[in-house]
């Protein structure tokens, strides 16, 4: 096996450097993989831009990167759901397997939870790195690695629409047009949703988000007051939205979607932002608007990847950015550049 395993190390704030690391050796229930392919996630920015999220600090230099996908190359003794060879999009957080949460189904939750290029632990943006084998699903050979490591914003799409319970017949709203925005709009539309508006600041980005089947957008300008854009929304659907997911996590989207959600309605809170907004509550509590919260995803990569599998939906418009692992620096000053052409920077590692 080569021995290069060229490693992308954030050291502190806007300093990434490319550095050699040993190749690990998977444990009985792990798998070694050849990195395919490695998206740059705004928490991966927000991590090099702040050197934090929230209570998760960068103390001490880090492997970033969490969306990741490659090729199986040596199996743990243990391991049965795969073998050397096997193409695999990669789940990039592991439960205990063992609490409370985690016999539910909301693994997510799981106190003891390791989620790749979270502070303190390393990240998956080299060429070799083991994981565990239960959290690594074999894509089929139509489905490429860009795609795979597309599964994770992609699953937090699949859990927002999830808790949304968007169905036939959902009338969505999506505030904001980023990646976690646009994926929301595939899988509200794989999931029935029978209209779906988007709003941004950004006009190209609504422009992708026509191409990608929205049936309305709304260009934001800061001059609007939250009554004229409500009702710019409500002209939009003809009525208002059941169903309103913010993937922005700013105080103004946060509050319009409790204000533009019908009553009775739902708003999925995707987006992190400040740790306290402040919000329309007594709105929310008099149109009984269930305000619910989405922390990644628990059990939503195998419906992902059935969305890509069966192509109902496609990701690919998404990835508007290519770099070799070499040029990881130029990557992410792109992926921080804020420029409207930038949606997803996809790096292939090997």
């Amino acid at each position: 096996m080569a021995k290069d395993n060229l490693t992308a190390i954030l050291y502190g704030i806007n300093d990434i450097r490319l550095e050699q690391t040993p190749i690990e050796e998977p444990e009985k229930d792990e798998v070694l993989i050849q990195m395919g392919c490695v998206g740059i996630c705004g928490s991966d920015v927000h991590y090099l831009v702040n050197g934090r999220i929230g209570d998760f600090v960068v103390r001490e230099p880090m492997i970033i990167g969490h969306e990741s996908s490659g090729v199986v190359v040596k199996l743990g003794q243990n391991v049965k759901n795969l073998k050397v060879g096997d193409r695999v999009a990669i789940e990039p957080g592991v439960s205990c397997r063992m609490c409370k949460f985690c016999k539910e189904g909301r693994y997510n939750l799981c106190k003891d939870m390791v989620f790749c290029a979270t502070p303190p632990i390393h990240g998956s943006l080299r060429r070799f790195y083991k994981h565990a084998a239960d959290f690594c699903f074999k894509l089929p050979d139509h489905v490429t690695l860009a795609e795979g490591a597309l599964l994770e914003p992609l699953a937090v799409g699949v859990h927002a629409c999830k808790r949304g319970n968007i169905s036939i017949g959902s009338k969505v709203l999506i505030l904001g047009a980023g990646p976690i925005g646009l994926l929301s709009l595939l899988v509200a539309k794989s999931m029935g949703a029978s209209k779906i508006v988007l709003t941004d600041l950004t006009q190209s980005r609504l422009d992708l988000a026509k191409k990608l089947g929205a049936d309305s957008t709304l260009l934001l300008r800061n001059e609007d007051s939250e009554t004229e854009i409500v009702r710019k929304i409500y002209e939009l659907f003809g009525e208002e939205p059941d169903k309103t997911i913010d993937a922005c996590g700013a105080q103004s989207t946060i509050r319009l979607a409790i204000l533009a959600t019908k009553p009775g309605g739902v708003a999925v809170l995707v987006g992190m932002g400040a740790s306290e907004v402040k919000i329309p509550l007594i709105n929310a509590l008099v149109k009984e608007v269930d305000i619910r919260g989405v922390f990644r995803y628990a059990n939503d990569y195998s419906d992902g990847l059935e969305l890509l599998a069966t192509r109902k939906i496609d990701v690919k418009p998404l990835i508007t950015h290519n770099y070799k692992i070499e040029d990881t620096v130029q990557a992410f000053e792109t992926s921080k550049s804020r420029q409207s052409d930038v949606v997803k920077v996809m790096i292939h590692c090997n």
